[in-house]
């Protein structure tokens, strides 16, 4: 049997770290690469630190913190560091350090340590000894591979020479990812040798994986550039998933492989020229030794049509709309991952309340979300579209944290905390003040918002005293009487405010939206409903590869119905972008 002949096996470094955003295939991908070096005769270590790793079932062997060998692989070992259980005792040392504290302060502490940032560094500080060699562990493989790794953000923070402890202990401005005291093993040493480690291209390989997709490839345009700042420069894209039609007359398996060979023409100039890698999309699930095997294989065997299954049943958009319209007025706030739709489906949503007469605003928080392409700039009447720029918010965050708080920093007091707001948290919280101001106008009529901030956000903030409890201090006194509703209030209020979520019908994407509805209920916002976006079945195709990928699916979709969802509407696949008002609300029904 003959490999595909891809580069990144042609002259594997001794480590590999496949990254890329959720649902491109990055597990699969890392399984199969390390299998089949293990296969060519070399002794591997497979690791994954995605809090959703999948790596047992896939393997076939319960995994732990410690290396396992993998059974029927021969050289072949693998691991799970779990990041949310090294995240956890992360804030068990920076409570335990903290000493007696009331307990409104360790409530604090804690939600300011739940965020992502927490997690990536927490696990970082498990896998940085095999970077840095600790104990001559890495040595005893022919290599390393990662799946899942750090982001910039996360190595930036690391690198910088600083005394996190005394930064930590004087910190508050409320937004960090660390907290007010360090909970890392302060090995300065260590992580300098594994910073080292990923920036020599003798020793490190990232792999950007991707799929056929112009938000995937604009993504992984985005981490490169990032990385390579870095002078993480050694780096290969592995375009996941690639379709071929094998149907001359079936219109959407046409379009699909059309799609992907636009994509890859509009991708960025920066990834265009990395070495690359295509991988045909594959019609079987990645789980199990011989898929996994078959997944990097030239030739594929003959799959057998699957039978079509009925779509007289499918939940539409349409049931959701008539339920949110029938208040009248109120906030909709379309939630997700990346690349899942979500500004199409805010669109979709505002442009059919707007048709039945609402007044409505639909505004974006997404950086790479551009409404009025969307909308393919048509106007309705109702309609009032607009974007709060995360940049320019999260800069005047800044600025205000640096005027302050920074204010009486040294330089290297002031460097780490520059750092420290460069997380992904600090663009949440300053994107919640801007957005709160249009929180108040479904008390009129509808509200859109695509992209809203996480759970973690809105418990930092009601935490940290930054609006919510600082308004029922200041204002809600006895002696005035009356009842004030903060933003916080209004997200809680089911009657007011209503969540959707927005998945893809795959495995990983589904799971992030089920981790993020368990963020929201930890705020106290409950999920009005789920939108599974880009399903094939309603589409009716007949190609075999596509109706398999059906039968995957539909195994999603039975998934939040059955145990997610209170409220699901699925959204058919279209053959081309849903842009206008006509092709956006043909996405209703």
């Amino acid at each position: 049997m003959t490999l595909l002949p891809l580069k990144i096996l042609a002259s594997p470094t001794r480590f590999i770290f496949f990254t890329g955003k959720g649902g491109v295939g990055k597990t699969a991908l890392s399984c199969a690469v390390a299998l089949a070096l293990a296969d060519m005769g070399k002794k591997v270590l497979l690791l994954s630190t995605d809090p959703a790793s999948n790596l047992d079932e896939m393997l076939g062997v319960e995994l732990g913190r410690l290396a396992k060998p993998v059974p029927a692989v021969e050289r072949l070992w693998a691991l799970n560091i779990d990041p949310e259980a090294a995240a956890e005792a992360y804030r068990a040392r920076v409570i335990a350090a903290m000493g007696p504290a009331a307990a409104g302060e360790i409530s604090k502490v804690r939600e300011q340590l739940a965020g992502a940032c927490t997690v990536e560094i927490a696990a970082f500080d498990e896998f940085a000894g095999l970077l840095a060699d600790e104990g001559g562990i890495s040595h005893d493989y022919d290599h390393i591979i990662f799946d899942t790794a750090p982001t910039g953000h996360t190595l930036r923070l690391l690198s910088l020479p600083k005394a996190w402890s005394s930064f930590l202990e004087t910190n508050e401005h409320g937004a960090s990812c660390l907290g007010p005291h360090s909970g890392l093993q302060m090995q300065l040493a260590m992580f300098e040798g594994a910073l080292k480690a990923l920036t020599d291209p003798k020793l490190t390989t990232i792999a950007l994986v991707t799929r056929p997709e112009v938000s995937a490839l604009r993504e992984a345009g985005r981490s490169a550039a990032e990385l390579n700042e870095l002078g993480l420069a050694n780096q290969r894209l592995l375009v996941n998933a690639m379709f071929q039609a094998t149907v001359p007359d079936d219109a959407i398996a046409q379009a699909m492989a059309k799609r992907c060979q636009q994509a890859l023409a509009q991708m960025p100039p920066a990834l265009a020229r990395l070495p690359r890698d295509e991988i045909p999309m594959r019609p079987y699930d990645m789980v199990g030794l011989s898929a996994l095997r078959r997944f990097l294989l030239l030739e594929q065997d003959a799959f057998p049509t699957q039978p079509q299954t009925s779509q007289a049943s499918l939940p539409t958009l349409s049931g959701i709309i008539n339920q949110i319209e029938a208040a009248g007025h109120g906030l909709v706030m379309v939630m997700g991952k990346g690349g899942v739709g979500k500004t199409t489906i805010a669109a979709a949503v505002a442009v059919e309340l707007a048709t039945r007469g609402h007044q409505v605003h639909l505004t974006t928080t997404d950086p790479a979300a551009h409404v009025s392409w969307t909308l393919a700039s048509e106007t309705l009447p109702n309609l009032k579209v607009d974007r709060i720029d995360p940049a320019v918010e999260t800069q005047k965050y800044i600025d205000q944290i640096m005027t302050t708080r920074g204010a009486e920093l040294d330089t290297d007091g002031k460097a780490l905390l520059l750092e420290d707001l460069r997380s992904p948290c600090t663009e949440e919280v300053a994107v919640f003040h801007a957005f709160s101001r249009v929180v108040n106008e479904g008390r009129s009529g509808f509200v859109v918002i695509d992209t809203a901030p996480t759970g973690h956000t809105f418990l930092l903030l009601d935490a940290t005293g930054a609006y919510h409890r600082q308004v029922m201090r200041d204002y809600l006194q006895p002696e005035r009487g009356g009842r004030l509703v903060t933003p916080l209030m209004r997200l809680q209020d089911p009657a007011y405010t209503k969540i959707l979520l927005v998945a893809l019908p795959e495995t990983t994407p589904v799971s992030e939206a089920a981790a993020l509805q368990e963020d929201l209920r930890r705020a106290e916002i409950e999920p009005f409903a789920w939108v599974i976006n880009n399903c094939l079945e309603p589409t009716g195709t007949k190609d075999p590869l596509l109706q398999h990928r059906i039968a995957s699916e539909n195994k999603q979709v039975a998934r939040v119905r059955d145990g997610l969802a209170k409220r699901l509407a699925l959204v058919a696949w279209r053959p081309e972008p849903p842009t206008g008002i006509a092709a956006l609300r043909s996405l209703i029904r």
